[in-house]
């Protein structure tokens, strides 16, 4: 399952042979990414021209059959992208909305007022920390970043001050807290009580988020002079009396939310036997909350209700066109990082290493960080390093005796810790920031994976503590 998309990746119809022993195999990624690096930031080739010749080499290196080589850079493109390009597509359209006719300089003005301008990154933080909840990282993250950017061009300074709290956040909801399906899915796979797992994934969540997003997107801010993209077009100042309210935007931002909060409760209340899984009406309310529906809905309900007089269809039709020309490179990009993480994840490099790491004896918590931190930086994707550590780790916690509700749920966070730390070439997330906010490569390694490995290991320390304690 990829943290960008939120999909379950089809599992392979066997388990994975490794063609090499794990020193080799590891040897054999770890020059990957610096062969990646050195076309990317050396030679100045184009990242997505590099990332599919790399993970052809990769592939063919670690004896993926011949035959299936083709299938496995596919699949891992075209698993990518089957959500990605839906939701970026449909969130820069609504971003582009936002900001042309001026809603996003409303609710940036609204939230500064309201916060104060010295704390304008906190105000676009906890915004995305409550956007955060039901709505997956880069369909949040794509929505908020015309209101990023507009704060950011009205106060000057670097964008990342702005953006990295703000990322940040979206990042540590969908890893700690249900209902994102990562800690749905490890919670369930290891026995986890979901109420409790809600509560303490926010309470250790928020604290995270302070110190690994917030003061951190303050320092590196100061540190990293990123001037505000161009990527979602240019903007035009409009006339305040043709802007729509606060309360129009806000139910607009609100409006996918509702959408996903109503299938996240009728899959409760299926779950639980209070309705019928198989219903009619059950299933299309269901489908009106899939995150690309809720999404196309909100658009639809933003073209016709932002519109302003002068607008024509066709002024409106430019707009959406002229927001997805800039993303179809960070598209592809984010696919072709898929499929670097899909090659690792065929060649075994991840179930080798972790394999070796589950034998070594630690405590159950340490060993469940560290085995999902050993898959996160082999395969890429959080989600996969996350549930399949879970599984990994379901027999020893069901032997392990003495294992309270809290220890579970703590085990639990600690696996999503190590999913988040250390993103990097091979992580599809890792593109989609770095492109967005307008970065080369070496920037983004010097600030999102910092950002990234902060959050893993301050989430971890959290977890394990009160794991000590209760």
């Amino acid at each position: 399952m990829s943290r960008l998309t939120g999909i379950l990746i089809a599992a392979d119809p066997a388990p994975v042979q490794p063609a090499y022993s794990t020193g080799v195999l590891l040897g054999v990624a770890l020059a990957a990414v610096l062969v990646l690096l050195f076309l990317i930031m050396k030679v100045k080739l184009h990242a997505f021209v590099s990332l599919v010749l790399v993970s052809l080499a990769t592939a063919v290196i670690t004896k993926i059959p011949l035959g299936d080589l083709m299938k496995t850079l596919l699949d891992g493109f075209g698993g990518t992208l089957a959500n990605v390009a839906l939701l970026v597509g449909l969130g820069a359209m609504i971003g582009r909305l936002l900001e042309v006719t001026g809603g996003a300089q409303v609710l940036a003005d609204t939230l500064i007022n309201r916060f104060g301008e010295k704390r304008a990154a906190f105000a676009l933080g906890v915004a995305s920390l409550l956007f955060g909840f039901p709505i997956f990282f880069d369909a949040g993250l794509v929505v908020m970043l015309p209101i990023i950017f507009t704060v950011a061009r009205r106060f000057g300074g670097s964008v990342l001050t702005y953006a990295l709290p703000a990322a940040g956040a979206f990042a540590v909801m969908h890893a700690f807290v249900p209902p994102h399906p990562g800690p749905v899915a490890a919670g369930d796979l290891l026995g986890a009580d979901m109420g409790l797992l809600v509560i303490v994934g926010i309470l250790v969540g928020l604290p995270t988020w302070y110190l690994g997003a917030y003061l951190y997107g303050l320092h590196a801010g100061r540190r990293f002079d990123v001037p505000v993209p161009a990527v979602l077009g240019e903007v035009h100042d409009v006339d305040p009396a043709r802007r729509p309210s606060f309360g129009h935007v806000l139910g607009l931002l609100l409006l996918p939310l509702f959408l996903i909060f109503l299938n996240t409760g009728l899959n409760t209340l299926a779950t639980n036997g209070v309705v019928g899984k198989e219903e009619t009406w059950v299933q299309a309310l269901r489908l009106l909350g899939q995150t690309p529906v809720a999404l196309l809905i909100t658009l639809l309900v933003a073209i016709a209700t932002l519109s302003r007089p002068g607008f024509r269809r066709g002024d409106i039709e430019k707009v959406c066109n002229d927001a997805l020309a800039p993303v179809c490179a960070i598209i592809l990009v984010t696919g072709a990082g898929g499929m670097f993480g899909g090659v690792l994840r065929a060649s075994g490099i991840g179930e080798a290493l972790a394999g070796s790491l589950q034998a070594t004896g630690l405590p159950v918590i340490v060993a469940a960080f560290l085995v999902s931190t050993a898959l996160r930086v082999a395969q890429g994707s959080a989600t996969v390093a996350l549930t399949t550590t879970a599984g990994l780790m379901a027999p020893t916690v069901a032997a392990t005796p003495g294992l309270s509700a809290m220890d579970l749920v703590c085990i639990v966070l600690a696996i999503a810790c190590g999913a988040t730390v250390l993103s990097h070439v091979n992580d599809s997330g890792f593109w989609l920031v770095g492109r967005f906010l307008g970065m080369d490569e070496k920037t983004t390694l010097r600030t999102w994976t910092v950002l990234e490995t902060l959050l893993g290991v301050i989430g971890f320390v959290f977890a394990a503590l009160l794991s000590a304690v209760f």
